[in-house]
């Protein structure tokens, strides 16, 4: 089988090899996780295109890509072994149970491979946008976070058309609250609405 990986750094590098980072003690000590890493084999492929075009011309190839880009270009996938046991497929209900899986409460900074849940795919992540709990903009800070419950209360189909996956309503609560800890200079929460 010949192994096609990303040549550069990237968000799904670090899941892949955080994932099996996790799975496996071998690859955990030696090579570990990253953004980038020294792969011990393998062509590289810049971005999800060129992994997927390696795998498209090299026969008995096999590659890691986000879900999103294979689903669009109508790439084959595999089923996987899950923290549980189960062999899952990547879908929206596996990457929804994946983030159903993670304590949402104790911090936002979630990395969701190998969590809990028989549905759960094993190497699913979530894209984070960070603010300051302190604001010197309050009116900038204030419009961020109406757009971002504007995305929340009605982004959800343009995600699904989008081929991601929207958070959980539970995780949406969850950051919505957290919004009060987001202050101005005097001290005093940002408006949101």
């Amino acid at each position: 089988i010949a192994v096609v990986r990303r040549a550069d750094g990237s968000g799904t590098t670090f899941l892949f090899t955080n994932y099996l980072s996790k799975v496996n003690p071998e690859w955990k000590s030696k090579i570990g996780e990253g953004t980038a890493v020294n792969w011990p084999t393998g062509a590289g492929g810049k971005g999800n295109e060129g992994v997927s075009a390696f795998v498209q011309r090299l026969p008995n190839s096999i590659g890691y890509v986000e879900y999103a880009y294979a689903k669009q270009n109508k790439q084959t996938h595999v089923s996987m072994r899950n923290a549980t046991g189960a062999y899952v497929q990547p879908s929206d209900v596996a990457f929804k149970a994946a983030a159903a899986g993670a304590d949402w409460a104790k911090s936002f900074y979630q990395v969701l491979t190998e969590q809990p849940g028989k549905d759960a795919w094993p190497i699913t992540g979530a894209t984070f946008i960070m603010m300051h709990a302190k604001q010197d903009k309050p009116g900038q800070a204030t419009q961020a976070l109406k757009f971002f419950d504007w995305a929340y209360t009605g982004g959800d189909k343009m995600a699904d058309d989008l081929d991601y996956v929207p958070m959980p309503d539970s995780v949406k609560t969850v950051i919505r609250q957290s919004w009060s800890k987001i202050t101005d200079g005097a001290g005093k929460p940002v408006a949101v609405k």
